[in-house]
């Protein structure tokens, strides 16, 4: 009976969002000031996560953009990280206000909850969170007004859709995300940087035709697939039970995107 029910356990938790502890204790040992903040434009306010680097000097900015699970320890973790590299990061939960009694990605029931409610967002909304965000990280005191955006899975496809929308963006980073339609290419203005891996026909498969479509607009896109890695290997290339292949590509990912912004 026991093993049944730890069975039942498991499976519940098939998810690669459940169980981050090793990103929630990553966020506890560090030094850095994170802090919820929000973030209001029309009717909406939208909780978003924030994290300073520890510099004497302003910063560039990311905007975080968390996969379809919602906001996540390890969405939080990844800004904290970029805040060590030396810029302010800033992840808004997209669900704020959509929760139960109004509440954000942590009052959902469970994980398929959060994610059901995440694939029913209405991009115009999401879009305009996006750029209120961005202005609000765009103007703080600290920050030296560059801005990057990136996302994950879910959020992969909304950067490269904000790079549509938002025309003073530094770069776009798409990490195996599906590109927005081809028609909508010729808005865009900062250079798309993607991020793919090679067992995610589901979303790999989409490169070619939009590194086609892309040239065709003459537009910057500069794709990258990492062998043998899998759909989501930045958060699971950090889990302690990473294959090998994830746990490589997050490295060399995370190595490319910091060289990118450096250069921004």
């Amino acid at each position: 009976m026991k093993l049944l029910i730890l069975l039942v356990m498991l499976a519940s938790c098939v998810s690669p969002a459940c169980a981050q502890d090793w990103a929630k204790q990553s966020l506890e040992k560090s030094p850095r000031h994170q802090e919820w903040v929000t973030v209001k434009h029309d009717n909406r306010a939208v909780q978003s996560y924030i994290v300073y680097p520890e510099s004497k000097q302003k910063a560039a900015a990311v905007v975080v953009i968390h996969e379809i699970f919602g906001m996540t320890d390890w969405v939080r973790s990844v800004a904290d990280q970029l805040a060590a590299a030396g810029y302010i990061a800033i992840a808004p939960d997209l669900l704020s206000g959509f929760g139960p009694n109004g509440g954000k990605s942590s009052d959902y029931a469970s994980v398929d909850a959060a994610r059901e409610a995440v694939s029913k967002l209405d991009q115009d909304t999401v879009t305009a969170d996006l750029n209120a965000v961005t202005t609000y990280v765009k103007k703080l005191p600290s920050a030296n007004g560059k801005v990057a955006v990136a996302g994950f899975c879910w959020g992969g496809g909304q950067s490269f859709r904000f790079a549509t929308n938002r025309h003073d963006l530094g770069a776009a980073f798409v990490f195996y995300g599906p590109p927005p339609t081809p028609e909508t290419y010729s808005a865009i203005t900062a250079p798309i940087y993607g991020f793919y891996g090679g067992t995610d026909a589901r979303i790999t498969a989409t490169v070619p035709a939009t590194t086609e479509a892309m040239m065709k607009a003459h537009k910057k896109f500069e794709p990258v697939t990492y062998v043998e890695a899998g759909h989501g290997f930045m958060r699971s290339g950090e889990d302690p039970a990473a294959t090998d292949p994830n746990k490589k590509a997050r490295h060399e990912a995370w190595e490319r995107w910091l060289s990118i912004l450096k250069s921004l």
